[in-house]
């Protein structure tokens, strides 16, 4: 029985390397595979040694761009099809990426993870950010929402400052009920500010918040790359033009 062939995914990781490997959990999980031969072909580059997104972009620590741009460079000549960056704040420096890979579309988790909010709530006209500083510094899901006439609550002054005390305690490796409990309030209160869906655009977030956390709809980021990585590499859907 012939099979069709699968695109090879090129990963930008280790940013951090949980949130990779919750990426990679979730691809395997939700490829349908009845043999080894069916699952997807990926190039992982797990690279921990990428320099803070969010102290970069606050002009306080030194750019990831040219590391991302070496590793984009190293999956393109490894044979990767398309690329995909399971971290959002990144996201801000994909001009190197794209720059650094020009024979290969790069899938972008902030354009999917829209697409995956308007898909699940359609008439939605304002969407709570859960995202690290450097994210919501450059604007990445305020920009890319307000393109689709959505609005943006996000967390600011202390509050941001609470999120990013917990982000930094997940990736040391606590993920206990006061963390959970933190972000779930967190949560709450942008509910409480009109947000009508909540957007883990941190791919530490799903780590320690779940869709039963939340009284509105809760779109992982992850989950949106994870959906979009699979359709790509399997034909079901067309990949994005470069811009």
């Amino acid at each position: 029985m012939s099979h069709p062939a699968l695109l090879t995914v090129g990963v930008l990781g280790g940013l951090g390397p949980e949130a990779t490997l919750d990426f990679f959990s979730k691809v395997l999980e939700h490829t349908p595979a009845a043999r080894d031969q069916d699952h997807l072909h990926l190039l992982i580059d797990n690279n921990p040694q990428v320099p803070n997104r969010n102290e970069a972009v606050a002009g306080t620590g030194p750019s990831p761009g040219p590391m991302l741009a070496e590793m984009a460079a190293g999956l393109e000549m490894a044979g990767a099809d398309f690329l995909v960056m399971p971290c959002n704040a990144a996201h801000a420096y994909k001009a190197e990426v794209r720059a650094a890979a020009p024979r290969t579309p790069f899938v972008s988790i902030i354009a999917e993870t829209v697409e995956a909010t308007l898909e699940r709530v359609p008439n939605l006209e304002v969407a709570g950010v859960l995202a690290a500083s450097g994210c919501l510094d450059a604007g990445l899901y305020r920009q890319a929402f307000g393109s689709r006439g959505v609005q943006t609550v996000e967390p600011e002054g202390a509050r941001r400052e609470h999120f990013m005390a917990l982000l930094y305690r997940i990736k040391s490796g606590d993920k206990g009920a006061e963390v959970c409990a933190g972000m779930q309030a967190l949560s709450a209160e942008l509910v409480l500010e009109g947000a009508q869906a909540v957007i883990a655009g941190c791919t530490e977030v799903p780590l320690v918040l779940g869709h039963e956390d939340l009284e509105v709809p809760l779109v992982n980021s992850t989950d949106a790359l994870v959906n979009a990585t699979i359709a790509y590499a399997s034909g079901d859907r067309p990949l994005p033009e470069r811009p």
